[in-house]
């Protein structure tokens, strides 16, 4: 039995109800869940960053789940001590504004994180889901990440690479900073949820602009729910020479079917099988 410590990045779960339906169903799934605090109030930035650096420091916590997403993650990355958390080794995950942890946490301490449902997602998870996060604490004896989801297919080819990415919006705020993810051989992956498609044109066209997608081996697209797929795929073909595979799977991002994906992998994208492999 694993065991599950949530903690409070971003925003709040409004509902009580909601959290305590996420926690029975994270039991129910085999995880002892270790905290079981309810937040009627936003914590403050230092709050957050002590309820981070003790739950790496928990002799018991295995895996460190956000409760949800929103905004403010960004907030945290001055204050959190990447050192504590490379000497304590455990397993971040969450999506959506939790992308800029994800990839920081890696990019500073080499400890592979999980682009996963969060503890909102439990509170009503699908089957697919709950599987796929299974698979990933687990140690992904499926090894294709792929395996059961739905993949279109752009440009064919083959690439490998560490595996990066996360919610588009987020990731764009952080370049220009020291932040930024650093894009040269990944296999990347990109998302989004309730944004416009000028928004998004906007955010690719400034990856493209800021050099972010010159070494960049393989792409997939995910969700960006409201819009057509394609579309988002031709705001990039029309302004740079795509000399990469990129595909689209639509259970990457915010929609009821969630893909974990294991952000600082290494992984091998194969555009005419539809297959992305753990390496």
């Amino acid at each position: 039995m694993k065991a599950i410590y949530p903690v409070l990045p971003s925003w709040l779960i409004e509902k009580r109800t909601d959290f305590n339906r996420g926690v029975k169903n994270l039991e129910r799934l085999g995880f002892k869940v270790l905290n079981r605090r309810f937040f009627a109030r936003l914590p403050s930035v230092a709050q957050k960053v002590r309820q981070i650096h003790f739950a790496f420091r928990h002799p018991r916590a295995e895996i460190i789940l956000a409760q949800r997403g929103g905004y403010s993650s960004m907030k945290l990355l001055p204050h959190l001590d990447f050192g504590l958390i490379r000497r304590n080794p455990k397993t971040f995950a969450g999506f959506s504004d939790l992308s800029c942890l994800l990839n920081a946490i890696y990019e500073r301490t080499g400890l592979v994180t999980l682009h996963a449902p969060m503890l909102a997602t439990f509170a009503r998870p699908e089957r697919f889901t709950a599987r796929s996060f299974l698979n990933a604490v687990n140690g992904f004896p499926q090894k294709d990440l792929f395996a059961g989801a739905p993949v279109r297919v752009y440009r064919r080819g083959v690439a490998r690479g560490v595996l990066k990415g996360g919610n588009l919006a987020t990731l764009s705020a952080l370049i220009g900073t020291e932040w930024e993810v650093d894009t040269a051989g990944s296999v990347l992956f990109l998302e989004d949820v309730g944004e416009k498609l000028y928004r998004i044109d906007r955010y690719l066209t400034q990856w493209i602009l800021a050099g972010k997608l010159e070494k960049v081996r393989g792409l997939i697209l995910g969700d960006f729910e409201g819009l057509e797929n394609r579309e988002v795929y031709r705001i990039l073909s029309s302004q740079m020479k795509i000399s990469f595979p990129v595909v689209h799977s639509p259970y990457i991002g915010h929609g009821k079917h969630k893909m974990t994906l294991p952000v600082g992998a290494a992984v091998k994208l194969d555009a005419s099988r539809k297959s992305l492999e753990l390496r």
